[in-house]
């Protein structure tokens, strides 16, 4: 095994919060970010209809059903298989398809989420500006995708990364919802450029 994967396989197993997802049945340490978020701002309420954006493996939809409650909903969106989650219904495809898009909608079958949730990120090519163009595409896609299905007064939680672009999208934002805060959760990265815009109250 090459030094530099050994190296990150180590500062891997020291996470606490890696150490913390195993223990808990969490599928990722990315469990963490939401956690701290929902406690902080109150996401999650019994019997909310969510959809969550860049789901797998599923941490985020695994926390967000337990939090909604037999009588909510959770709609999970990713490119890759989703293992099942109880009270989470899984769509396997690429959100940047229009199709998938659609079908997200359908799936609603013309009622209205409470709170849209997305931690998707593109694949990281290594080149900065690129990804970044990436990441705010997708960013846009969830904008476009939570102005189709939001109630009135519900929320967007969506992760960006630091660089050109975001502050004009956290001005969309601004024109979109009535308040509109930043959040850098512990479990996030030291050296990531990840932050998350919270979005509450859609104006419709």
């Amino acid at each position: 095994m090459p030094r530099r994967k050994r190296a990150w396989l180590h500062a891997r197993q020291k996470d606490s919060f890696s150490r913390q997802a195993r223990q808990s049945d969490y599928r990722s340490r990315a469990v963490y970010k939401l956690i701290e978020i929902d406690q902080q701002d109150r996401l999650f309420r019994p019997g909310q209809t969510v959809v969550d954006l860049g789901a797998a493996p599923g941490s985020w939809s695994q926390y967000a059903s337990s939090r909604v409650g037999p009588h909510g909903r959770v709609i999970a969106v990713d490119i890759e298989e989703i293992i099942p989650i109880r009270n989470v219904q899984a769509i396997r495809g690429d959100f940047s398809d229009m199709a998938v898009f659609r079908r997200s909608l359908d799936v609603l079958g013309g009622a209205k989420a409470d709170l849209v949730i997305s931690d998707m990120a593109p694949h990281i090519s290594g080149i900065r500006v690129t990804d970044q163009a990436r990441s705010m595409y997708l960013a846009e896609l969830v904008c476009d995708f939570a102005c189709h299905v939001l109630k009135p007064g519900s929320d967007l939680l969506v992760k960006l990364f630091q660089g050109e672009g975001t502050d004009e999208y956290r001005q969309e934002l601004v024109e979109r919802f009535q308040r509109v805060m930043v959040r850098k959760p512990r479990a996030s990265r030291d050296t990531s450029r990840e932050f998350y815009v919270l979005a509450r109250g859609y104006k419709v």
